[in-house]
């Protein structure tokens, strides 16, 4: 089934603290005709509003489509977490990669961040970016690892990361779970819905246009690529292709590399004199296991806790029994807290964990499987693929030498695959191997 409806109702947000946080946008029109553009974008997540608002500003004529609302996919729904750097160690990156390869990654990486938190600061307040963001380790090894990466990144990239042992980390972290762990304070949190429409709006003060309720049925990419719906057809010069997760099988150089996986998020009610009792600061956390837990609180002091990954296309019926019992085994304080919300999204992911960010024909390009680590490095995508329209290709040149190899046996075999695979990790987390 497509995945654009097997979890969702058409044109509505999922039904997340987010969606209920944030004053209704009036419903854009459709696409219903034949239209021209000089850049046509498939998406209207991070990934494709930061792209349609630099090539915006730039007086390009961009149009937007999305079958949804904006906002409505991973971009909307996540956890909110603005992590640095990739899900692979700057070290691990300079290895494969070579030293100067890795440090335009990190360059980049650190760019997104500041893209971001510039653009909430004059654009977004209503998104609510606060710093900090922490890591936690199950035991002494991963906190041993934890440190020799903050050793690297402060001696060769003057990064600095706070290095805790187990007292100072649950002096901070509020969970008895933990041998220790790390704090970035360049890293954050925000709300990401919030986030998603104040982009869209500026897009559109610069001059973009958006379509929502305009599900793209077909690619048609050589000389004269277009955008096709049930009723419409959208020509231009250049396509963006940003669908990453919620992408139907329609490009199959995208498809085969990436996998749409499920992720599930609740909130409780809000606990405005508890909340210190499980952060001592007002950041997010994220941890060791390979599905991984995060979370944070929201502003008006909602714990947002999410993790319990799942790999068939639709969601299980009982999304709240597991994943609530997961927060239980880490804050045991909140047991007995009213759980006011529980909504569940896909996420692109590669078999690397690294986001494919490329040029798959000479007019076309594309965007995904930023693995969890997308709230900023989705944007500084579109940004880049925006720019190499443009004809300043180095931001895209960076992204391109991230390895992202094809599941094996491309689209057809990536579920049952990697689904055997994640569930031999989620075994070793539970068995703490």
């Amino acid at each position: 089934m497509n995945p654009l409806y097997r979890n969702d109702i058409s044109g509505k947000h999922a039904p997340s603290y987010y969606a209920a946080s944030v004053a209704p946008a009036p419903q854009r029109a459709a696409l219903m005709d034949e239209a021209r553009a000089d850049v046509a974008i498939l998406g209207a997540g991070f990934t494709g509003l930061w792209a349609a608002l630099t090539l915006a500003r730039k007086g390009v004529r961009v149009v937007v489509l999305d079958a949804h609302r904006v906002g409505f996919g991973a971009s909307g729904r996540n956890g909110g977490q603005v992590h640095s750097g990739f899900n692979k160690g700057q070290d691990w990156l300079e290895a494969r990669l070579g030293t100067d390869a890795a440090r335009a990654l990190w360059a980049l990486s650190e760019s997104a961040k500041k893209n971001l938190r510039d653009f909430c600061e004059t654009h977004a307040p209503e998104a609510e970016y606060r710093s900090g963001i922490a890591h936690g380790a199950y035991s002494m090894a991963e906190r041993d690892e934890l440190a020799r990466e903050a050793d690297h990144m402060a001696r060769h990239y003057g990064h600095e990361i706070q290095v805790m042992d187990q007292s100072r980390f649950a002096e901070l972290v509020k969970s008895p779970r933990y041998q220790g762990g790390t704090l970035d304070p360049s890293g954050g949190h925000l709300h990401p819905l919030a986030y998603a429409t104040a982009l869209a709006r500026a897009a559109e003060a610069a001059g973009a246009v958006i379509h929502e309720g305009s599900e793209v049925r077909e690619i048609i990419t050589g000389p004269a690529p277009a955008l096709k719906t049930a009723k419409a057809t959208l020509h231009a010069d250049h396509l963006i292709i940003a669908g990453n997760g919620y992408l139907p099988n329609i490009l199959p150089h995208v498809n085969a590399r990436v996998m749409p996986i499920n992720s599930f998020i609740a909130a409780t009610e809000p606990l405005p004199k508890r909340w210190t009792d499980v952060l001592a600061k007002d950041i997010a956390v994220a941890d060791s296991k390979f599905v991984v837990n995060y979370y944070r609180f929201s502003a008006d002091r909602r714990f947002l806790f999410g993790g319990r990954e799942s790999y068939s296309l639709g969601f299980p019926s009982d999304i709240s029994t597991a994943l609530v019992a997961r927060m239980h085994r880490l804050f045991p304080q909140l047991t007995g807290v009213k759980i006011d919300y529980v909504w569940g999204g896909a996420l692109g992911i590669t078999p690397t964990r690294l986001p494919l960010v490329k040029r798959v024909s000479p007019n076309i390009l594309a965007a995904a499987g930023f693995s969890g680590q997308g709230v900023a490095l989705s944007g500084m995508a579109g940004q880049v693929m925006a720019e190499a329209i443009m004809g300043a290709e180095r931001g895209l040149d960076t992204f391109t030498t991230l390895p992202t190899p094809s599941f094996p046996g491309g689209s057809a075999l990536r579920a049952p695959i990697l689904a055997l695979a994640m569930t031999w990790y989620a075994l070793r987390d539970r068995l703490g191997i």
